[in-house]
């Protein structure tokens, strides 16, 4: 043995124990303090005990939060200011007034609406809180370039307004070609207002904002007057607007699933082919979209955007469409409903394309009810992970779906991250909800909803396209994989309700 080495052995437990001593001192000489903490934590965990149960969605989620609560008050505290406080009642009260309510009847008595969709379709139009919108153009914008190239000339032809809505913008070639194209519309006199979530864009530069800032834009973060993270009230770190919108003079609006970025091009090494899908609407339906922005703007800043030029509707086209803003101030699970009505409705085919698959039991239920039915359940998932937690919860929720029907896809020529879905021959969506619990439950969303055969049979054809360059996946998919990447699917699914 060594002597010297058990030297320093002896010399390392003799200032460990001189450590514990101290620490155990201390606790000694300020009990008063940490009694005073103790009863703190006790009593914060019981006013957030009493929220939970009073604000319930889920028994099995709130059973988790009070149990936790109990027992490790310390840590659970924390976690549910963060992730638990649901706390919105001021979002709700911008959308009454600036008028949700009434724009059901607005659109009915200006006869905007088709009454034929909506009363086909009542749940939807009812969780939209408006009817089907008559009188629209849709175009289908399949990837980067496309929808891009789409955005950018109308923000060019802008004549008077511009409204900016993206969970992501990036410092790089499209955002800065985008923020080009913004700032000389500015400097033509436009009046434009750009509304970014501060989480997705944690990344974006003062210099860019800035830069804006100094052509006269307007520009702001969803939570400018509502911080994430606070001591007084609740911290909103875990909601966030996922929504992708642009509106240009209330005619036209883009809507759908690509934020402002290179690698939405399919410009990144890691991701190669971005397969994602976009719409553009013209008509009472980008007024619509407009509205919703401008919820989310006076909810963000205090500030109001001014309808005024709103004077007249238009109605380019033949199509009806159907606007549905959701989020976490909807008195439901309104997305879910929403989605879940769709499934239930599904006869021959029920196709959904998500980046991220974890669904909650209601929607698991109506999936396996369609698949039950004989209905042509397919969801189209990537084969590649960019968020893989997410990725490893949705391979153990694919595997179940598979062993009762369902057919699941891996998209395999490139990184899938289009939201579509369409139901048999009947009605179809774009929009920006993904497949789990964050898009039906905690991030503000937003769904377009098209019901005229042009734009479904597009969307068919898009889909099919999709699923040729996708593998199916067999019932041993999970079980074909090694041990432990099983033991961290199964892990991340514990964790669906949060992501």
């Amino acid at each position: 043995m060594n002597p010297t080495g058990d030297g320093n052995t002896v010399e390392a437990v003799a200032e460990d124990l001189a450590t514990d001593a101290l620490v155990l001192d201390t606790l000694a000489n300020n009990l008063g303090i940490v009694a005073f903490i103790a009863v703190c934590f006790y009593i914060a965990a019981a006013i957030c005990a009493v929220r939970e149960i009073m604000n319930s969605r889920t028994a099995q989620g709130s059973i988790a939060w009070l149990l936790s609560m109990f027992f490790l008050p310390f840590v659970t505290v924390p976690l549910y200011l963060v992730l638990g406080w649901r706390s919105f009642a001021d979002y709700a009260k911008v959308q009454e007034l600036l008028g949700r309510t009434a724009r059901s009847q607005t659109a009915e008595t200006l006869k905007l609406s088709d009454q034929e969709g909506t009363r086909h379709w009542p749940v939807l139009s009812k969780v939209a809180g408006v009817p089907f919108l008559a009188g629209n153009t849709v175009d289908l914008l399949i990837d980067g370039d496309a929808t891009f190239s789409s955005i950018l000339e109308g923000i060019r032809n802008a004549k008077h307004t511009i409204l900016v809505q993206f969970f992501i913008i990036k410092d790089d070639r499209i955002g800065r070609d985008f923020a080009d194209a913004l700032i000389e519309r500015a400097q033509a006199g436009l009046t434009i207002f750009v509304l970014y979530d501060e989480i997705g864009s944690n990344a974006l530069p003062r210099s860019y904002l800035d830069r804006l800032r100094d052509a006269g834009i307007k520009v702001s973060g969803f939570n400018e007057t509502h911080k994430y993270l606070r001591f007084l009230g609740p911290m909103r770190l875990n909601y966030r607007n996922h929504r992708k919108v642009v509106v240009t003079d209330f005619e036209h609006a883009w809507v759908g699933g690509l934020n402002v970025g290179d690698e939405y091009l399919g410009r990144s090494k890691t991701f190669g082919h971005w397969r994602d899908t976009h719409v553009k609407v013209s008509g009472p339906a980008a007024v619509a979209c407009a509205l919703s922005v401008t919820e989310d703007w006076q909810w963000a800043n205090n500030t109001k955007i001014s309808l005024d030029r709103i004077t007249e509707f238009d109605k380019p086209g033949d199509e009806s469409v159907l606007v549905m803003p959701t989020g976490p101030a909807d008195d439901l699970e309104e997305c879910a409903i929403a989605f879940a009505e769709a499934a239930a409705r599904a006869r021959k085919r029920l196709w959904i394309t998500s980046p991220y698959f974890v669904p909650s039991i209601d929607v698991v239920t109506s999936l396996y009810a369609a698949s039950m039915r004989g209905v042509d359940v397919r969801i189209l998932l990537p084969e590649k992970a960019d968020h893989t937690t997410v990725w490893l919860a949705s391979h153990a929720h694919a595997d179940e779906m598979v062993a009762r029907g369902v057919k699941i896809f891996r998209y395999t020529e490139g990184f899938l991250h289009q939201k579509v879905s369409l139901v048999d021959d009947d009605l179809a969506s774009v929009g920006t909800v993904n497949f789990d619990n964050r898009s039906f439950r905690i991030n503000f969303e937003i769904t377009l909803w098209f019901t005229h055969q042009r734009t479904i049979e597009k969307i068919a054809a898009m889909l099919e396209k999709d699923f040729a360059g996708a593998r199916q996946t067999g019932p041993d998919d999970l079980a074909n994989r090694s041990y432990a990447f099983r033991v961290l699917a199964q892990g991340a699914r514990l964790l669906s309700p949060i992501l």
